[in-house]
């Protein structure tokens, strides 16, 4: 009979080793799925992000076109007065030359012509 309950045992014992090897297997599986829930959810939450930032990025750009578009003919305008403006004073100027281009040239020839000789200044200062 103690044959018979040390088998008994031993088979007990067997009999809790492999429930114990199941679980061990188990927990594996359950840690692995864990791992790969958790891997999938970086994966997912990577591509939600992904698509957030081009959604945001269209919208600004959408916002850009829209301001640009906006104040593209304040540009036009301001670009057709600069050029009025630059028109008036090229006139102005060009008046100004033909007005006083005949004095000029007549104080130049003065000068070049008419030469009145002087000794130079610091000449001057040595022989006095």
């Amino acid at each position: 009979m103690t044959s018979s309950l040390s088998a008994y045992q031993a088979a007990q014992q067997s009999q809790g080793i492999q429930t114990l090897l199941e679980a061990e297997k188990d927990a594996a599986k359950i840690v692995q799925q864990a791992r790969q829930y958790r891997v999938q959810r970086l994966k997912d939450a990577r591509a939600e992000a992904t698509k957030e930032i081009e959604q945001y990025k269209q919208a600004k750009d959408q916002e850009f076109r829209a301001f640009e578009s906006s104040h593209a003919g304040t540009t036009s305008t301001a670009q057709t007065a600069v050029d009025k403006e630059t028109e008036e004073k090229l006139q102005a100027i060009t008046a100004s030359y033909n007005q006083a281009n005949d004095a000029v040239v007549k104080k130049l020839l003065e000068r070049v012509v008419l030469i009145k000789p002087e000794l130079h200044r610091n000449l001057k200062k040595i022989e006095a």
